[in-house]
């Protein structure tokens, strides 16, 4: 079914100008599995998130005056208040008071951003955004989960949109939480449920990356057809005729989630083996490194998708 036309509609027109990524210096190993991971007090998120908003800047030959609004879509902030992006903003943008925000749908918190953003530059809003995931997720995780702790990367990746009068943009979007499996993936504390003072050694794994893989797989595999279904029959793009899926690199159960919806190996985006479970960086990571690779170029019909903590799952079909 490939290189059959896609006859859908652009809703939302909005095209890359540029994106970049940044990855921590150091790696470790977990038998054939690659992470790469900060090492304390030598890398930052903020080192991360700048260093990747600089190369998609250089990428897309613009500086910060270009850009109407900064968008961070992370899963774990820097410090609970000011928002992310205000940090950010003060890396590369100080001095300039372009708007800078959240968007926090964990996971799939870059799909969510996009999604956000792409009506605001349809709307007239803003002509560019710059969205930018950044995570460091290794320095919560429990030692004792042998899973999670071997699962999870740091990195950050930052794409440039800017509004379109060419057919390219955002065709459809989806997104559905499911709450029954809001305590299968999460850190309790830090914030007003377990607050900071209540930290002590018996009550430290509160304030560690806690998941119930089991239960979250359970869970996905009863919802994830279901809205996979739905998207196909919202977006009018079936998985025959879509050219390329880059889905949230979750576990290496991804195979087994992509089988189940009829998905071939060649048409979709695997690189977990490589870089694991990067948070909310995964996708949009996924979508530099398709696009580095040849993957997908210019022209292309692609779906994002993921599933997120809460639990979410986001779909959006994108047009190159």
């Amino acid at each position: 079914m490939k290189g059959q036309k896609i006859m859908t509609e652009v809703k939302r027109h909005v095209e890359i100008a540029g994106y970049g990524v940044c990855l921590p210096k150091n790696t470790v190993q977990f038998k054939d599995q690659t992470r790469y991971r900060v090492v304390e007090n030598e890398e930052t998120q903020l080192d991360l998130a700048e260093a990747a908003i600089q190369a998609a800047l250089k990428n897309a030959n613009l500086s910060m005056k270009d850009i109407d609004c900064l968008v961070s879509a992370s899963a774990v902030g820097v410090q609970p208040i000011p928002c992310t992006a205000a940090l950010i903003h003060e890396r590369v943008a100080k001095g300039l008071s372009i708007p800078a925000m959240d968007i926090n749908t964990t996971c799939t918190s870059f799909i969510s951003a996009l999604s956000t953003m792409s009506y605001l530059i349809e709307a007239g809003e803003y002509h560019r955004v710059l969205i930018v995931s950044s995570e460091v997720g290794s320095l919560g995780l429990n030692p004792k989960q042998k899973e999670s702790y071997e699962l999870f990367g740091d990195g950050a990746a930052a794409f440039i949109f800017q509004a379109s009068n060419k057919d390219k943009g955002v065709i459809a979007s989806l997104q559905r939480t499911w709450s029954e499996g809001a305590h299968d993936t999460e850190i309790r504390g830090g914030l007003t449920s377990y607050q900071p003072k209540e930290y002590s050694e018996e009550t430290k794994t509160n304030f560690m990356f806690d998941m119930k893989g089991k239960k979250i797989l359970l869970l996905s595999a009863r919802v994830i057809p279901e809205i996979f279904q739905e998207f196909q029959e919202k977006s009018g793009i079936s998985k025959d005729v879509v050219d390329y899926i880059i889905p949230h690199q979750a576990s290496r159960a991804l195979p087994l989630v992509m089988d189940k919806l009829g998905v071939s190996k060649d048409k979709y985006l695997n690189i977990v083996s490589d870089y694991g479970n990067m948070v909310s960086v995964a996708v949009p990571f996924g979508l530099a490194y398709a696009l580095d690779h040849g993957y997908v170029k210019e022209g292309d019909t692609i779906f994002l998708m993921g599933t997120a903590a809460g639990m979410t799952v986001n779909m959006l079909a994108l047009k190159l």
